[in-house]
């Protein structure tokens, strides 16, 4: 199939208001600056005539697509889209022959755009590696699976991974406007979209272009149906067929909502910690922000009084980068009740902070000599790691010694509290401390 059949042009009837609106040119890709501005890679690489093989690895709807179409028209290339749930050995094998005829006959390259590549299993992925090494095609592949686990590492190590972000509501708004005036959106409906119906049109986008296109169309659809030309928020919301929380994350009902989520954990109220947690997640709100703020909160209020809530709240975030939604809210829930009813202790959080004040205070003090290493003859003559005493060889793997330097000599950070696992850790720190004091 190629991505350049002009049937959106030819014969607009039919065509979603996505495809109608597909970008030809990367500056005109909305949300990814990063990946198509001008100093960006790729931008920088068509310049000198040529496009790397490349991994575009994003949520759905941020552009993956488009700008495979983007590098094939600017760089005169012929684009071949192959779906990896669809496509098979045949396919591939035709794309390859059909590409290298049209290199020797036409000089002309071919890009072989693969969406879904992570669905090709090994030995698929495996047989494209020859075709890329020889410049016979440009490979583009897209996915929403992290490239690391999805990818295999001979093919991932020919090309190049570029991240594609959630498309940011700013641009979402832009992109709004541009379907509303483009002579290939809906500029011929002359329909307006009132401020709250745009609000709710953005927010149950979630970061997705395609999506708040189709939504648009639909609700623009619904409203002519009506024989009105202003789209509002009741348009909006059957056009999406659900209602949308509005949920600003750049304002102050998004601190709000994160505040009462952490609260509500640190209070050990799984109950709560859900509902706040799955608001956000409704909302619009991109999980891995909310899986990342779990990650912190297991060491700064759990800490160790539960050591298996760090390992939860970072294995969650793995099994969602694994998964996505809908799965991945599976393992966020599991990991939001874990840590709402985990023993609470901020004992290792405050330690860091003391022992940062005294390091900001006193400036680099000298390193003990028994702690010090002693590589060269010289230093061992100037006393470096002398008298030091090697914990292992004495009786429960404590010794009369001192670690901190002798300004700070009886510095005390780390308080564990009497609870959880930490209460164990209090016990044995009070025995070593007692054993060291003795030196």
């Amino acid at each position: 199939m190629d991505l350049f059949d002009h049937a959106a042009e030819t014969d607009p009837a039919g065509v979603p208001l996505a495809e109608r609106l597909r970008p030809r040119r990367l500056a005109d890709v909305v949300g990814q600056a990063h990946l198509t501005g001008t100093s960006s890679i790729l931008a920088r690489t068509l310049k000198q005539g040529r496009v790397p093989s490349i991994v575009l690895w994003g949520p759905p709807g941020t552009g993956k697509t488009t700008i495979a179409a983007c590098l094939g028209h600017e760089a005169r290339a012929r684009v071949v889209k192959v779906s990896a749930v669809l496509a098979g050995v045949a396919d591939i094998r035709k794309a390859i022959d059909d590409a290298r005829r049209l290199r020797a006959e036409h000089r002309q390259g071919t890009i072989l755009f693969i969406d879904e590549i992570h669905r090709f299993n090994k030995s698929q992925q495996d047989a494209l590696l020859p075709h890329v090494e020889q410049g016979t095609v440009v490979l583009v592949g897209a996915t929403t699976e992290n490239p690391s686990f999805a990818v295999n590492p001979a093919l991932l190590s020919r090309c190049r991974v570029l991240v594609l972000k959630p498309v940011t509501p700013e641009a979402l708004g832009a992109l709004l406007d541009r379907a509303l005036t483009d002579e290939r959106g809906l500029k011929d409906r002359d329909v307006t979209v009132d401020d709250v119906a745009r609000r709710v049109l953005i927010a149950a986008a979630a970061g997705d272009a395609r999506k708040l296109l189709t939504s648009l169309e639909v609700a623009s659809d619904l409203c002519l149906a009506d024989g009105r030309t202003l789209v509002e928020r009741a348009d909006v919301e059957m056009a999406v067929q659900r209602r949308v929380l509005l949920y600003d994350k750049d304002g102050e009902q998004h601190y709000d909502v994160v505040s009462a989520f952490i609260k509500s954990m640190r209070g050990s109220d799984p109950d709560a910690a859900l509902y706040w947690g799955f608001r956000m997640i409704d909302a619009g709100e991109d999980p891995l922000f909310i899986l990342r703020r779990m990650v912190i909160f297991a060491s700064e209020d759990i800490g160790n009084a539960d050591p298996m809530a760090l390992v939860v709240a970072t294995s969650a975030l793995t099994a969602f980068q694994l998964t996505g939604l809908p799965e991945g809210a599976i393992p966020l829930a599991h990991a939001i009740t874990y840590l709402a009813s985990a023993p609470k202790s901020n004992a290792s959080y405050v330690a860091l902070h003391a022992a940062r004040r005294d390091v900001h205070a006193y400036g680099p003090l000298p390193v003990p000599l028994h702690l010090r290493n002693a590589p060269t003859r010289l230093m061992e003559q100037l006393g470096y790691g002398k008298e030091y005493c090697y914990p292992h060889d004495h009786e429960g793997g404590v010794v009369a010694e001192h670690y901190l330097p002798e300004a700070l000599r009886d510095r005390s950070y780390y308080q564990p509290k009497d609870i959880g696992a930490e209460a164990h850790l209090r016990e044995r720190l009070a025995a070593a401390a007692r054993a060291r004091a003795k030196g």
